[in-house]
């Protein structure tokens, strides 16, 4: 089912879906008058992302605000000590995900019913779908599950690369501009704006350097330290023996920063993945910001689009600045952000790159 919801096919009907939801969503950063919190603000931004493209939910905005809400508590809570007392974080993770469930259970409703106007067949459609092909009908509670499974695995993940991707452009201008001009290369960004259907699967896989930015945020930034596997036999590592049914940790982090075949391992050089070094492509296990082996992350695709998505709006209709004096530290846990959020002021450009003033943002567009 999974290898369904990321294919190709897939992942070209998603994309102008994500482009709408990116580029409402930076208006709405440019036309705040105050600097955002853009760890935060992207959470809400690939929560928003899920729902509305991947599961082609019809939320409507207020509705969306709250289950982000209530999702964040679920979340900052789903990991507690399970000690069942009433001001427990273990409660009020078990209180948040009931509540979430009765509003997915609304929305999956009103799309059951509701199949009027689709253009596309999204991750939901698909899994549903599937069950039918397989002689299964989804249960409410299988729906349900399979739904809070999605929006868990584009979440957090993208939302940490995202900051990390841009506090990495704020950081090195000269990337950001780079990208600007192979974007003019390509025939995709011109007079500072992007044309009409030049942003199309095929389009975005030909932009190289744009690839090497984002290999590069998740070498330097993976958002997860590592992942778990069973030992299926015995085996011998610097001379001590791992036996079979065993569960091991192997480390994401610490392998991108020891692994030989990285330069300067601490220098974000986008460069290092260019046709001349190639430096992911020495050796199998060397990067691996999506885990490895056949239980590699199954979602990868879905987030580099989304990645590189994010990153051609970035470059193409915005202005932004960092609003404190310092870049800040970053915390590790649970997943990869900047421990103040990272607030940055992001301004509006029109098609010759001046500031747009922020009461013309209305004019501006179609919204998801």
């Amino acid at each position: 089912v999974f290898s369904k919801i990321f294919s190709h096919e897939a992942l070209e009907s998603y994309l102008p879906k994500i482009q709408l939801v990116i580029k409402d969503t930076l208006r709405a950063w440019s036309s705040n008058p105050e600097s955002i919190n853009v760890y935060h603000e992207t959470q809400k931004l690939t929560f928003r992302m899920a729902i509305r493209v991947l599961l082609g939910f019809r939320i409507p905005d207020e509705e969306l605000n709250r289950l982000f809400e209530v999702y964040q508590q679920f979340v900052e809570n789903v990991f507690s000590l399970p000690v069942d007392l009433p001001f427990s974080g273990y409660r009020r993770g078990i209180r948040a995900r009931e509540t979430l469930q009765k509003g997915l259970e609304k929305a999956i409703q009103e799309k059951l019913q509701n199949t009027q106007g689709k253009d596309y067949a999204d991750a939901l459609d698909i899994l549903i779908e599937s069950g039918k092909e397989h002689g299964k009908e989804l249960t409410m509670q299988e729906l349900k599950d399979g739904t809070l499974e999605l929006i868990f695995a584009a979440y957090a993940t993208t939302a940490s690369a995202s900051t990390s991707l841009i506090m990495q452009l704020l950081k090195h201008p000269r990337v950001l501009e780079k990208l600007r001009e192979e974007l003019r290369s390509k025939g995709i960004l011109h007079n500072g704006c992007i044309c009409e259907g030049s942003l199309r699967l095929d389009n975005i896989s030909s932009l190289y350097y744009l690839d090497c930015v984002i290999k590069e945020v998740l070498r330097l930034f993976t958002p997860i330290s590592g992942g778990y596997r069973t030992v299926l036999q015995t085996f011998e590592l610097d001379g001590f023996q791992i036996p079979k049914g065993w569960s091991v940790m192997y480390s994401i982090r610490d392998t991108h920063d020891t692994a030989p075949v990285f330069k300067d391992v601490d220098v974000f050089d986008p460069d290092r993945f260019g046709q001349g070094r190639s430096e992911d492509k020495d050796g199998r296990f060397h990067y691996l910001p999506f885990g490895g082996g056949v239980r590699t992350c199954l979602g990868k695709h879905l987030a580099k689009l989304f990645l590189k998505a994010l990153a051609i709006e970035l470059a193409s209709t915005s202005r932004f600045e960092l609003a404190t004096r310092t870049f800040p530290k970053i915390t590790l846990v649970p997943v990869v952000h900047p421990v103040d959020g990272l607030k940055v002021k992001f301004f509006g450009l029109d098609s010759n790159q001046n500031e747009i003033l922020t009461g013309t943002d209305a004019m501006l567009g179609a919204t998801v």
